[in-house]
């Protein structure tokens, strides 16, 4: 499995649990903002997925993100690709985001973060003397046999979804 040659790998905070290209991509099982169980077996041998993780529902670059994916939503699909996002909020919280924006894209909500360890975009920020997780902005293109063929981590939202469909784009079919 030599993906040298289409890995990437991106970082602005150098997770010391990151995912690297060519490595099995961690399974999960998440409900949608519909409340409606994803997991990544369902994609398995079917579809490429980009699997996205941002810090909250309606923050500005959140929002830009998540739109911005919506907005490329068919152009993936021609790359026989599902682009999903995934927060800590709950699931009620993201059909509200989701509502209100115009979001087409599923979001998966994982409240208790056991996703986010896996695939190691959480990190430890302090503020006033108290310690906080929180969720570093990262993007894992996962191709059919379920490999991670790139992870970026601490990307920033403006253009991303082109970046990304660029890096899907380049995947064999």
């Amino acid at each position: 499995m030599a993906y040298a040659h289409q890995a990437s790998f991106r970082t602005a905070e150098s997770p010391h649990n990151a995912l690297q290209a060519g490595q099995p991509a961690p399974d999960f099982s998440l409900p949608d903002a519909d409340m409606e169980t994803v997991d990544l077996a369902q994609f398995r041998g079917k579809k490429n997925l980009v699997l996205y993780f941002y810090p909250k529902d309606g923050t500005p670059s959140c929002t830009l993100q998540a739109t911005d994916f919506s907005d490329h939503e068919d152009e993936f699909a021609r790359f026989d690709c599902v682009v999903i996002g995934v927060s800590p909020d709950d699931c009620l919280c993201h059909a509200d985001f989701r509502d209100q924006n115009g979001v087409s894209i599923r979001l998966l909500a994982d409240t208790e973060g056991e996703t986010c360890r896996k695939y190691g975009v959480i990190h430890e920020k302090e503020a006033g003397g108290e310690k906080k997780s929180c969720i570093t902005r990262s993007t894992f293109i996962i191709d059919k046999q379920g490999t991670v063929r790139h992870a970026l981590y601490g990307v920033q939202p403006r253009g991303h979804a082109a970046e990304v469909l660029n890096l899907v784009k380049s995947l064999r079919q």
